[in-house]
Parts: C-alpha cells; structure tokens; sequence
C-alpha cells in the first residue's frame, strides 16, 4: 500500500512539473529579448512603409510600332546615343530619298572646312536659311560653297560632300541618287533609316560641323519654324513630324533638334518625306513614300505617330510602389 502511495505521488510529480515547462520552452521558442510575440515581451516591430518611387524620366526606347501606312516605302530607326545600338523596321536598311533632311549636313559640312574662321555674315544667314526655312536657295550655295557639284562624278561616284557624308559619320547603306535628269542632285541622295540616325548622331556628336559649330548647328535644326501647310516654292514650314509625336516630358528635358525633308515627286507619283530628330538620348528618323494625292499632313502624321509609340515609359505611368517587408514576430 505504502508503495502504491509513493508510486502515485512519484507520477503526479512528473506530471506538474511537464505541465510547467512547457509554457516556459513556448515562450522561449516564440519570442526573444528583443521582441515581443506569444510568449510575451516587448511590442512588435514597426517598419515604415516604403515610399512610392517615381518612374524615370520618358524617353524614346525600342518597342513595337504599328501604322496603318498606305504608300510605297514606311521606315524607321531609333538609336540609343548612350550604348549605339540601333533599332527599327525590318526593311530599316533600305533607302530613300533625303530630299531636305540633307540640309543638316551640307551646313555642317560647309562650317567644318571653315574651322576657327568666320563666314562672311550673309554665308551664315544661308546656313540659318537653310536650315530653319529649309530654303533651297541658300542650301544649293552652300552645296557649292562645300565642294559640291551640279554635274555628277563620272562612274556614279557620290559628289565629295556626299563622300564625306559617308566617311565621317560611318554610313553604310547612302548612295548617291539616280533619278533620271537630276543625277548626283543632292536632294536625291538615297539614305536609309538607319543611316539617318547616324548622320544625327554625327551632327550631334560634333564630327559633322566640328568643335567650333555644332552647338550652332544643333540650336538652329531646334529653332526650325513653320507649320506643314506653310508651303512655298523655294522654302517652307518644318517643325512638324517627330517632334509633334513628343510629350512634354521630353520636350522639357533639353533641345530636340530636327530637320524633315520632303518634295512631291512627279516622276513616281510619290511624296518623299523624311523625318530626323536628335537629342542626348536618342536620334530618330522615319522615311517613306507615298501617293501625292494623300498630302503632306499624311507623313507628317506617320513620323509623329511612330515617335508617341516609341516612348518610354508612356506618360501618366503609376507610381511603382514596392512591396513592404513582413515586421519580425
């Protein structure tokens, strides 16, 4: 009996005292001196909630572009001026005509061989002509003034403006034109899309115009002026294309410096528009035919659209806000 007793006491004991531990390991396992949690102790931890961070400043990125173009040639190219890499249409190595947009280069080209020296200040009045009028007058004396010529090197050789063109900025795919009775016009010039942002590029690089005018350059295709229906014979309005296509965003970032070319061809029945906008970010150009009967909104419309599609990130973007981390328990 007396065993029975002491064999009871024995177990209840062991019973008691698991009965205490337990809750003692629990707690220990729960929380620590630090932090409080099940089994006690100071409060949880507060971590903030991350701010919302802003999306990057817009810019021109490569990505899909749709347009339903009706015409005989639609191209385009976009080139990264930070890493070099050139994007665009499948077809972004075949050619079209400059017509205008080439005036870019035969200023630049003209106030490089000058180096330090000043031109006379009528010259320099033609190269501010030239390139925010787009007048054809000034552009041609220049032309001449540079080393080119309206008679055509034997053996379809490009005139040597073209030649240096070509040189300088490192275009692979320029030929000089061959349309019938305006051989080795310079305005006839056959560039492709990726092409052109090379020669903007170039402009802005300072190898076309040299250390001493490519600011100049530069402020002059930003200061381009005239709507699309502003139209005359010999010059016309050109602040229209691309830099329609730009939100303010970008704009307000810093000069978009642009020259668009553009004629409506009798001999094809075409218009030849060619659009080029270059900034510190990017150099952009769209080039194209298509029926005269369609007019000159049509392109300028087209290069515009292809330039809203290209922006990155598009703007009104949401703030990103990243995912706050668990408190420790």
């Amino acid at each position: 009996m007396r065993s029975r007793v002491i064999m009871v006491l024995a177990v209840l004991a062991i019973l008691l005292g698991t009965g205490l531990l337990v809750p003692t390991a629990y707690a220990e396992l729960a929380g620590d001196d630090d932090a409080g949690g099940i089994g006690g102790g100071a409060a949880a931890e507060k971590v903030p909630a991350p701010a919302p961070t802003e999306p990057p400043d817009p810019t021109l990125a490569a990505g899909p572009v749709s347009v339903d173009f009706k015409g005989q040639f639609f191209g385009w190219a976009l080139m990264d001026r930070k890493t070099g890499k050139i994007s665009g249409s499948k077809n972004m190595t075949s050619t079209s005509s400059t017509e205008s947009m080439f005036k870019a280069w035969i200023v630049s080209d003209y106030l490089r061989q000058l180096g330090d020296k000043e031109p006379p200040e009528e010259k320099l009045k033609y190269a501010s002509l030239a390139i925010r009028d787009s007048n054809d007058d000034a552009a041609n004396w220049l032309y001449v003034a540079a080393g080119g010529s309206y008679k055509p090197p034997a053996g379809g050789q490009p005139s040597p403006v073209l030649k240096r063109a070509i040189k300088i900025c490192g275009l692979t795919d320029t030929k000089r034109g061959n349309v019938p009775d305006y051989e080795g016009w310079w305005s006839f010039t056959r560039m492709s899309p990726r092409d052109a942002v090379r020669l903007g590029d170039c402009i802005a690089d300072g190898k076309a115009a040299g250390p001493k005018w490519t600011k100049w350059v530069l402020n002059e295709m930003a200061q381009v002026r005239g709507s699309v229906t502003q139209q005359q014979d010999r010059s016309g309005g050109g602040k229209w294309g691309i830099v329609d296509g730009l939100p303010a965003e970008i704009k307000s970032q810093g000069p978009v410096s642009i020259k668009n070319g553009w004629t409506p061809l009798s001999y094809d029945g075409n218009w030849h528009v060619s659009c080029l906008a270059v900034t510190d970010k990017w150099s952009l150009a769209v080039m194209m035919r298509y029926p005269v009967k369609q007019g000159l909104p049509y392109g300028a419309k087209v290069c515009s659209s292809v330039a809203t599609q290209l922006v990155t990130p598009q703007p009104g973007a949401a703030l990103k806000v990243p995912q706050q981390p668990v408190g420790k328990l």
